[in-house]
């Protein structure tokens, strides 16, 4: 017993350590967003997809490419506009024609979503009938065309990027394809600092660059290690007791959700909240995970999920300020359920 947990603790070391030097070396490019390039590992690490927002050019499409790079990954990018169609995604089948028979025959052509780090710039220029095309390859890492089925490779993670204040020509995701993302992450401006080392590294002659510290079989193997991390069964309910206060009109809800949100998280949103708290776990070199990865994980996994009703617009509420007012009001234990008082409606 105590070999086996000299390497839980062993794997758990490896695991940080792998994280950090990761975390690094897109450092060495990608300036400030510290918080931001973690959540997108995390996201890495537990098998999920991505969505970053923001303006243009705070470095949405360099921090895929930096990721990329030192992943070791097969990078694909799709710019996302109006007149894109499902078959330049997933791709189609084409008449080949043998050379020395002369025979014809249908063969299936790869899209550019058959990569492992998949990068969708701008997404929701996209129209509903290309954006739903991504469904299948972000759920069950396939895609089918013609009746067959074909397996996308392995890791497969897609980010995706968009533009919260250009609204013309754009097509909001649905519910159903923002539900596929395992994170929303908001990217921030940088700061007076930040700027001047980007323009020291951007507007001379140095231009650094990641090198590839990770390969594919570490990927899949830090993958399901995370997946190994235990989870007590009063921290599990407390991540489920914290998704279904969500939902309006539910057990749990508490009175900012029965007034100001039309619809709560799915499933996907509990499991995000477990899977991303496992990995945070690892970095703190523990194989449990704690109510404090769960509260730390519950903006990038729920901001995305929770749908605010009309009153909610109105009142200029945020989908932040639903979640962090449930944090402060679900309690990590159910004795206490009772004496929470319930939040008081601006």
């Amino acid at each position: 017993m105590a070999a086996t947990q000299e390497q839980v603790k062993q794997d758990c070391h490896e695991f940080r350590e792998t994280f950090e030097t990761l975390r690094n070396e897109i450092g060495k490019v990608i300036v400030g967003h510290r918080d931001i390039v973690e959540d997108v590992l995390i996201s890495l690490f537990s098998a999920g997809h991505v969505l970053l927002e923001s303006v243009p050019g705070l470095g949405k499409t360099l921090l895929v490419r930096t990721l990329s790079d030192a992943l070791s990954l097969e990078f694909r990018r799709i710019q996302f506009t109006p007149d894109l169609m499902p078959a330049d995604i997933i791709g189609t089948n084409v008449i080949f024609e043998d050379p020395q028979t002369g025979v014809r025959s249908f063969q299936f052509q790869k899209g550019p979503v058959f990569g492992q780090m998949l990068l969708a710039d701008e997404i929701n220029r996209a129209t509903p009938k290309t954006q739903s095309a991504m469904l299948e390859a972000m759920q069950e890492h396939s895609v089918t065309s013609g009746g067959t089925l074909h397996r996308l490779p392995e890791p497969f993670m897609v980010l995706a990027t968009q533009n919260p204040i250009e609204q013309e020509g754009t097509y909001p995701l649905p519910e159903a394809q923002l539900d596929r993302f395992f994170f929303k992450l908001l990217v921030p401006y940088s700061n007076r600092d930040e700027l001047a080392t980007i323009l020291d590294r951007t507007t001379t002659q140095d231009m650094p660059q990641a090198r590839p510290v990770v390969n594919t079989d570490q990927i899949l193997k830090m993958q399901r290690l995370a997946r190994g991390v235990a989870v007590a069964p009063h921290v599990q309910d407390y991540a489920i007791r914290l998704t279904l206060a969500t939902h309006a009109q539910g057990e749990f809800a508490c009175d900012i959700t029965n007034r100001y949100v039309r619809y709560g998280s799915s499933p996907r949103g509990v499991q995000a909240l477990i899977l991303s708290a496992k990995v945070r776990a690892l970095l703190d070199e523990r194989f449990h995970i704690s109510f404090a990865d769960i509260k730390t994980s519950a903006l990038p996994a729920l901001r995305h999920r929770v749908l605010l009703n009309f009153e909610g617009q109105a009142e200029g509420l945020s989908h932040d300020d639903v979640i962090i007012d449930l944090l402060a009001k679900t309690p990590t234990t159910l004795e206490k359920v009772a004496n929470v008082p319930g939040p008081q409606a601006s």
